[in-house]
């Protein structure tokens, strides 16, 4: 089990909720929540890259609400000031880069909305070396991505069969500007799957097998890229 912590963000404060592995110390990992919130599943999935043994940390980017329905969470989706978003992901980066159980540099992960951000946090904070996408949605253009910081940086993009796989709005893009840029990035389809088969909490699109794999492809890139010192 993790704990809420607080930690700057920018001028500004931001909580989450942050899990350490039982060895004490690894490599960090951002987990950024779907549009949902900061919700049981999303802190479920800190727990369980801290049991991969990594340091945690997901932030509260609604800062305190969640929704149990999509009308609420594409309420809190649309009033979300992306700005405040990319500090609050990067200050967790930088909190997870001073934490004295981190070691080996950081990562983020992200799902639906989430995944988005994740993709464009990298391009945002020096700190974040290496970005894992589930089936992200959003227009890029409401971000404004400097895909140029992605020099030397990995990128990974999981993609649902139901929202056009790694032909989606806004993938290649993403993975046209990550290459120019001299990053890494690898897009995985996953034929048959649904927009969030990885949430094992909605049965109705959640698919075991897809799921699996998509994480052990995320610990494969996390290994190759964030590397605790012997």
């Amino acid at each position: 089990m993790g704990e809420r912590v607080t930690f700057a963000s920018n001028g500004e404060q931001c909580e989450g909720y942050l899990a350490v592995p039982s060895g004490g110390s690894g490599p960090g990992v951002v987990v950024i929540q779907e549009w949902w919130g900061l919700v049981g599943h999303v802190t479920a999935l800190a727990d369980r890259f801290a049991a991969a043994g990594y340091v945690a940390l997901a932030p509260d980017l609604y800062h305190g609400e969640v929704a149990s329905e999509p009308d609420e969470a594409r309420k809190l989706l649309m009033a979300l000031e992306m700005d405040r978003a990319g500090r609050d992901i990067a200050g967790a980066a930088h909190y997870l880069d001073g934490r004295p159980e981190q070691h080996g540099g950081v990562g983020v992960v992200g799902f639906c909305m989430g995944g988005s951000l994740a993709l464009w946090s990298a391009t945002l904070s020096g700190e974040i070396t290496a970005a894992v996408g589930f089936y992200p949605p959003l227009d890029w253009s409401s971000m404004g991505p400097r895909w140029a910081e992605y020099a030397g940086k990995a990128a990974l993009i999981h993609t649902a069969e139901s929202d056009g796989g790694s032909d989606a709005v806004g993938i290649g893009t993403a993975v046209a500007a990550i290459t120019a840029a001299g990053g890494q990035v690898e897009v995985y389809d996953y034929p048959g799957t649904h927009h969030a088969f990885f949430n094992d909490e909605r049965p109705e699109v959640y698919d075991a097998t897809a799921a699996e794999l998509a994480w052990e492809r995320t610990l494969d890139l996390f290994g190759r890229r964030l590397r605790t010192p012997v």
